[in-house]
C-alpha cells in the first residue's frame, strides 16, 4: 500500500512538473500596460486606441491596427499590447535638497502617452519604471537649482522644466510626457516652524506699516479738515463783517433820511404860527428832563450858579437858537407873503406863563 501510494505520488509530481513546463513554454511574454495578451486564433479584432505588436517566428512582423485583422496561427504571435490612451503614473515620494540646503519630500503625478508602439516595445525594457526614475532624477536636479522660497513660487516653471527633460530622454522610447504635476511638498518640522515665524513676522510688519499709513492718513485728514474749517470760518467772518457794514450803512442812510425828514417837518412846523413858542416848550421840557437825570451816573456834578432859574435857562437857550437861526429867519421872512408878515412871535411873558403851567 505504501509503495503503491509512493508510486502514485511520484507519478503525480511528474505530471505536475510536465504541466508547469508546458505552461511556461506557452506563457506569453510580459507586456507593459495590460494584464494579459490575446491568443492568435487567426481572426482578431483589435479595439480602438490599442496597438498590437505581432512577431512572426520571433521577429517583428507588423503592428495591428484597430478593427479586423488576420494572422497565421502558430507562426504569428502577439508579443506586446500598447495602449494609445493617456496614461497616469504616480511618482513615489522622494527626497531632494534645495539650493539653500533644505531637504524636502516631494511626490508627483506624471501624464504620458505612447506615440510609437514599436519604440515603446523594443526601445526600453520597462517604460513605466524608466519614466518614473527619469522624473525623480529630473526633479532632484531642478530642485537643487532653486531655493526654498522659489520652490513654492515657481511650481509651474518647475513642472515645465521636468516635462522638457523627460521628453528629451523619452523620445527614443516612443513615449511623450504631456505634463507633470507636483502633488505635495513636505517640509521638515523645524523648517516649517521657521517658515511660520517668518510669515507671522511678515504679517506683523504689514500690520505695522498699515497702521502707520492709517495714522498718517488720519493726521492728513485732520489737518485738511482744520484748514478747511479755518478757511470757512474766515470766509464766514468776512461775510458777516460785510453784511454788518452793509447793514450799518443802510441803517445810517435810513437814520439820515429820517433825520432829514424830521428836520424838514420841524422847519415846516417852526415856520408856522406859534412855532417859536412850541420850540421854547420843547427846550424847556428837555432841560427839565436833563436836570432830573443829574447825579445818577456819577457823584461829581457841575452846575451853573442859577440852576433853579428855569426861565433864565430857557431864555438863554432861545437866545442861542435865535442867534443860530437868524439868517434862516431873515430869509424866511423875505419869502413869507405879505399877509403873514404882521404875525409876531409871542412875548416872553406868554412863554413864562405857559412854562409855569406846564411845570
Amino acid at each position: 500500500m505504501l509503495a503503491r501510494a509512493g508510486r502514485e505520488a511520484g507519478r503525480g509530481l511528474l505530471q505536475c512538473s510536465q504541466q508547469l513546463k508546458h505552461a511556461a513554454w506557452l506563457a506569453p511574454a510580459p507586456q507593459r500596460w495590460n494584464s494579459g495578451l490575446p491568443v492568435n486564433i487567426g481572426v482578431l479584432f483589435v479595439p480602438q486606441q490599442e496597438a498590437w505588436v505581432v512577431e512572426r517566428m520571433g521577429k517583428f512582423h507588423r503592428i495591428l491596427e484597430p478593427g479586423l485583422n488576420f494572422l497565421i496561427p502558430l507562426l504569428d504571435r502577439i508579443r506586446y499590447v500598447q495602449s494609445l490612451k493617456e496614461i497616469v503614473i504616480n511618482v513615489p515620494e522622494q527626497s531632494a535638497v534645495t539650493l539653500d540646503n533644505v531637504t524636502l519630500q516631494i511626490d508627483g503625478v506624471l501624464y504620458l502617452r505612447v506615440m510609437d508602439p514599436y519604440k515603446a516595445s523594443y526601445g526600453v525594457e520597462d517604460p513605466e519604471y524608466a519614466v518614473t526614475q527619469l522624473a525623480q532624477t529630473t526633479m532632484r536636479s531642478e530642485l537643487g537649482k532653486l531655493s526654498l522660497d522659489r520652490v513654492f513660487r515657481e511650481r509651474e516653471s518647475l513642472n515645465a522644466s521636468i516635462v522638457d527633460a523627460i521628453n528629451q530622454a523619452s523620445d527614443y522610447w516612443g513615449i511623450r510626457c504631456l505634463r507633470y504635476e507636483i502633488k505635495d511638498i513636505h517640509v521638515p518640522p523645524r523648517v516649517k516652524e521657521s517658515m511660520q515665524m517668518q510669515v507671522e513676522a511678515e504679517r506683523r510688519k504689514r500690520a505695522t506699516v498699515l497702521e502707520s499709513e492709517g495714522t498718517r492718513e488720519s493726521a492728513i485728514n485732520v489737518a485738511e479738515g482744520q484748514k478747511q474749517a479755518q478757511i470757512l470760518a474766515s470766509e464766514a467772518e468776512k461775510a458777516e463783517q460785510i453784511n454788518k457794514a452793509a447793514g450799518e450803512a443802510n441803517a445810517m442812510l435810513v437814520k439820515a433820511r429820517a433825520k432829514a425828514e424830521a428836520i424838514q417837518l420841524l422847519a415846516a412846523a417852526l415856520a408856522q404860527q406859534h412855532g417859536n413858542a412850541a420850540a421854547s416848550l420843547s427846550v424847556a421840557e428837555q432841560y427839565v428832563s436833563a436836570f432830573s437825570k443829574l447825579a445818577k451816573d456819577s457823584n461829581t456834578v457841575l452846575l451853573p450858579a442859577n440852576t433853579g432859574d428855569v426861565t433864565n435857562m430857557v431864555a438863554q437857550a432861545l437866545g442861542i437858537y435865535s442867534t443860530l437861526t437868524k439868517p434862516q429867519a431873515v430869509k424866511t421872512q423875505d419869502e413869507i407873503p405879505p399877509a403873514h408878515k404882521d404875525l409876531q412871535p409871542p412875548s416872553m411873558e406868554v412863554l413864562k406863563v405857559e412854562q409855569a403851567n406846564s411845570s
